[in-house]
C-alpha cells in the first residue's frame, strides 16, 4: 500500500470576511487529514492570525516553513474557508519553490447564514485565487464541485484522487529504472528515447546480458542468497513439473538482478527475453519478473522501458501491482471486448490460481526444457485501468493514453496469462492506437486510476496525454 503522505496546507483568509471561519476551517482540515493518516505541514496559530495566510508577510512565513520541509511534501492543499487573499496564496507557493501538485478547495456557503457573521464568499474567492495561480504559472487541480465541505464524502473522493496524482508525480520525477539487455531486434515497437525520459527526470541504467550471465556463472548452487531465493520461488506459486535445474537458474538470475538493482537504486526494470534468455541461459525470466512486480518493483518484458514507466504510474496511483500485457485478440464478434494476453510475467496478485509453466510459444523452437518459468493464470474480474507511455522523438514529446475498462468472466480457454476485458468504444481506441503508432503493449492494473494518472501526466508532468472514454461532461 502507498506510504504515508504529507501535504502542505495553506488556509486562506481575508480580513473583511469573518476570521472565525478561517480558524474553524483550519482546525477541520487538519483534523480530517490526521484522521486519514496524512501528515500536514501548516502554519500554527502562533505564526499568523488563525494560522492562515493573508498578507505578504504571512506568505513569506508559510513559504519558509514549506521550504524547510520540502523533501517530504507530496502536494499542496489550498483551503478557502472564506474568500481568501488571492495574492498571498500565489505568493506562498511561488516563494516556497515547491514543484508539486496543488489542490484548491473552497467551502460552501449555507443559504441560511448569508449575513456578514457567517458569509463565506468562497465560491467567488476560488475563482480569484485560481486567476492568480494562472498568472503566476502555477499548475493546480480542482475539486469536482466549485465548493465542497471537507467533511463531505465528495471531498474524500477528491482527496483520494489528488493523493494518487501526487504519488504518480513523485514516483516519476527522479525515478531510476533499469534496462537489462538490448532491445530484441524483432521488436521495433519498443524503441524509445532515453534523452526525453532524462529530460522528464527519469534515469535509465543499462546492463548487458553478458554481464548478467557472467555473474550468475560465478554463483554456487548453495550460495546462501541463491538458496533463499529458491525457497521464495517455490513459495510464490506452485512449481509442479518445473525442473530443478531450471529453478536453480531462476534463483541465480533473481539473485544477480536483485543485487544489481539495489546497487543502482532502481525502482523497476525492463528485461530482454525473446529469445536470448531461453536460448543462452535456459529459462524464461517471467517468474522472476512476476515476483518483482508483485512486490511493487515493476518488471517489463522486451526492454520496454516506456511500458515500465506506465507500470510505475499505475502502481503509484493505485498502490497495487500493475502488469504489462498485449492488446492481443478480438473476442468473437463483440466489438467492445478483447483478450489481454501475455506469455507471461503477470504478478500473481492479478491472477486467479497462478502457477508456473513453460513458454509454449517458444518451446518448439528452443526446447521446452529451456522455457520453464512463465506464470500462468487468468486475470481476476474487476475494474481495469490501462495506460501506455511512449516517446515521440520527432515531436520531442512524451506521449501517453489512459482509460478504464472491466475484466469480465467471459469463457476462454488458452495458455499463459490472460483475461477478457470490456472497454467502451474499444474499436475507436484501437483505431486511435494504430493511427498514432502506439505499441501493442499496454500497462494495466486492477484499479480505477485513469483520472489520477491523466492529471499527473497532463497537468504536472506536461506530457501529451489522451484519456479514452473520459466521463461525459469532463474536458
Amino acid at each position: 500500500m502507498p506510504s504515508k503522505m504529507t501535504l502542505a496546507v495553506i488556509v486562506g483568509n481575508r480580513g473583511f470576511f469573518p476570521d472565525v471561519l478561517a480558524s474553524e476551517g483550519r482546525a477541520e482540515v487538519l483534523s480530517l487529514l490526521d484522521g486519514l493518516g496524512v501528515n500536514a505541514v501548516a502554519l500554527s496559530t502562533m505564526d499568523t492570525k488563525h494560522g492562515a495566510v493573508e498578507t505578504y508577510e504571512d506568505a513569506k512565513k508559510c513559504a519558509a516553513l514549506f521550504r524547510s520541509n520540502a523533501e517530504k511534501i507530496d502536494g499542496i492543499l489550498v483551503s478557502l474557508p472564506n474568500f481568501g487573499d488571492e495574492r498571498a496564496i500565489a505568493d506562498t507557493i511561488r516563494l516556497s519553490g515547491l514543484q508539486v501538485p496543488v489542490l484548491v478547495q473552497a467551502y460552501p456557503d449555507d443559504p441560511s447564514q448569508m449575513l456578514m457573521g457567517r458569509r463565506r464568499d468562497s465560491f467567488c474567492g476560488k475563482m480569484s485565487a485560481c486567476n492568480n495561480l494562472v498568472q503566476y504559472g502555477i499548475h493546480f487541480s480542482l475539486t469536482s464541485s466549485q465548493c465542497v465541505a471537507p467533511s463531505s464524502p465528495a471531498f474524500r473522493e477528491d482527496l483520494d484522487w489528488f493523493l494518487a496524482t501526487c504519488r504518480v508525480v513523485r514516483t516519476l520525477r527522479g525515478a531510476r529504472v533499469g534496462a537489462i539487455g538490448s532491445r530484441p531486434a524483432a521488436f521495433n515497437t519498443v524503441r524509445y528515447s532515453e534523452k526525453l525520459l532524462q529530460d522528464a527526470g527519469i534515469t535509465v541504467e543499462t546492463v548487458d546480458l553478458s554481464d548478467i550471465y557472467g555473474r550468475t556463472q560465478r554463483l554456487a548452487d548453495d550460495d546462501p542468497d541463491v538458496s533463499t531465493k529458491l525457497a521464495e520461488i517455490k513459495d510464490y506459486v506452485p512449481t509442479v513439473g518445473i525442473s530443478g535445474t531450471g529453478l536453480v537458474r531462476m534463483a541465480k538470475l533473481a539473485t544477480v538482478v536483485d543485487r544489481w538493482m539495489a546497487e543502482k537504486e532502481l525502482v523497476g526494470a525492463a528485461f530482454q527475453c525473446w529469445t536470448s534468455m531461453e536460448e543462452f541461459y535456459g529459462i524464461a525470466p517471467c517468474g522472476l519478473m512476476s515476483m518483482l512486480t508483485n512486490r511493487l518493483v515493476p518488471a517489463a518484458c522486451e526492454v520496454d522501458v516506456t511500458g515500465l514507466v506506465a507500470m510505475l504510474a499505475l502502481q503509484a496511483a493505485s498502490g497495487q501491482p500493475s502488469a504489462l500485457a498485449d492488446w492481443n485478440n478480438n473476442y468473437g464478434d463483440q466489438p467492445d471486448k478483447c483478450v489481454l494476453f501475455h506469455c507471461s510475467n503477470w504478478p500473481k496478485a492479478l491472477l486467479e490460481k497462478p502457477a508456473m509453466g513453460f513458454q509454449e510459444i517458444l518451446a518448439d523452437t528452443v526446447g521446452q526444457e529451456n522455457t520453464y518459468g512463465t506464470i500462468q493464470g487468468r486475470l481476476r474480474p474487476g475494474r481495469l485501468t490501462y495506460c501506455r507511455v511512449s516517446t515521440d522523438d520527432l515531436s520531442g514529446q512524451i506521449i501517453a493514453y489512459v482509460g478504464q475498462g472491466e475484466v469480465t468472466g467471459d469463457p476462454l480457454e488458452t495458455f499463459g496469462g490472460y483475461g477478457v476485458v470490456e472497454v467502451p468504444q474499444l474499436q475507436d481506441l484501437l483505431r486511435w492506437i494504430c493511427d498514432h503508432g502506439y505499441e501493442h503493449h499496454v500497462a494495466v492494473s486492477l484499479s480505477e486510476s485513469a483520472a489520477a494518472v491523466e492529471e499527473a501526466f497532463g497537468n504536472y508532468l506536461r506530457w501529451d496525454v489522451y484519456w479514452h472514454g473520459r466521463p461525459e461532461g469532463e474536458e
